[in-house]
């Protein structure tokens, strides 16, 4: 399993956020997601200006083996998406918390963050998903 960035939160399905700053926030699956999915083909991101809600489905991500809905970690405006992926979806396999980013947008309510978990929380998740 790889390591987990210190710096992002996470929801249980597996997304992430990284607070950038200036109410910034990036988001994207983690490496566990994209790992379980398989070789991802096809990436639907939301639109720029799009206003979005925690826990509802934001984008999809398609794999060889499947469709997965993306969910919103956080409730806010879509500031940007990460076009490159339209047309290699892959780099999320191969950079999950880097490159393979979905999209940034401007939170609402930075308290929403208090309700994601952190890095050691996630990681504690998945080891007992295993089990």
């Amino acid at each position: 399993m790889s390591e987990i960035p210190g710096d992002l939160k996470f929801l249980k399905s597996h997304e992430w956020a990284r607070v950038e700053g200036d109410g910034k926030v990036t988001i994207g699956i983690s490496d566990q997601a994209q790992n379980l999915l398989g070789d991802l083909v096809y990436v639907e991101l939301p639109s720029v200006g799009d206003q979005i809600v925690a826990g509802t489905a934001c984008a999809v991500v398609e794999s060889v083996k499947a469709a997965s809905d993306v969910y919103a970690p956080l409730s806010g405006k879509v500031l940007e998406v990460n076009d490159a992926l339209s047309d290699k979806p892959e780099t999320i396999n191969e950079d999950a918390y880097g490159d393979g980013w979905l999209f940034t947008m401007a939170i609402d309510d930075a308290e929403e963050l208090n309700d994601l978990l952190d890095p050691d929380a996630y990681s504690e998740l998945l080891e007992d998903d295993d089990h």
